[in-house]
């Protein structure tokens, strides 16, 4: 089996297994065998577990990376120095996602992953995809905060964190709403059709009006 061929074999099986299970429910030995390498071959490729969730995701990010600064070119091109929209911004990340998977294993497994990300990451994760990815995730935000000056930067935070959870929710449960949607509403929903009814919902969440501050609390008696 040639060295390429073995490594695309253990990330391919990695990266289903994780998704399924999590990080810490997937041994490396369940990992080996499914992918019928042995131990060895995963030592000598990745070096450690750590280093092998670390390559799954980068199989995604790298491609999503190079891609999502392109588009975020020529979106700035276009403007020329004027604000780019929200809606447009969430659009262009919005096709950016769904074009990377289709190199790869699929967008539900990918949006497990990311949900993984948050939820499970352990630090060395968290570093990971920082020192590694950082950059692009910090432009969009900073071209998000320009186009949403109304929102103080703690609000936009929860906002963003709200609408990524809305998305890899539903995309990660995919083929569930899928069969709900074609039993119960006779409807048959492509990811696109799915995309078209999200976008308005997480632009409204980001438009929402600001929360009413906490109520005071009455002072105690002396």
């Amino acid at each position: 089996m040639a060295q390429t061929d073995t490594v695309t074999r253990i990330l391919d099986t990695a990266e289903v297994l994780f998704a399924e299970r999590g990080f810490a429910e997937t041994s490396l030995r369940t990992i080996t065998s499914k992918a019928r390498v042995n131990l060895a071959a995963v030592n000598y490729h990745f070096g450690s577990k750590k280093a092998l969730i670390q390559a799954v995701f980068s199989r995604y990010l790298d491609p999503f990376t190079v891609r999502f600064h392109h588009a975020l070119d020529e979106l700035e091109a276009q403007h020329a120095g004027r604000v780019i929209p929200l809606e447009v911004l969430l659009e262009t990340m919005a096709r950016t996602v769904l074009e990377v998977p289709a190199e790869k294993h699929s967008l539900k497994v990918f949006m497990k992953l990311l949900g993984l990300a948050y939820s499970q990451a352990q630090g060395h994760l968290r570093r990971h995809i920082q020192e590694e990815y950082g950059s692009v995730f910090t432009r969009f935000t900073d071209l998000v905060r320009r186009a949403t000056p109304e929102l103080p930067d703690a609000e936009r935070f929860w906002r963003l964190h709200f609408v990524l959870g809305t998305v890899i929710f539903t995309l990660s449960g995919l083929d569930a709403l899928r069969d709900i949607a074609e039993k119960d509403y006779h409807e048959h929903v492509s990811v696109r059709d799915l995309v078209r009814r999200l976008r308005p919902v997480v632009v409204a969440a980001m438009n929402a009006p600001l929360p009413p501050p906490p109520a005071a609390q009455p002072a105690k008696a002396s």
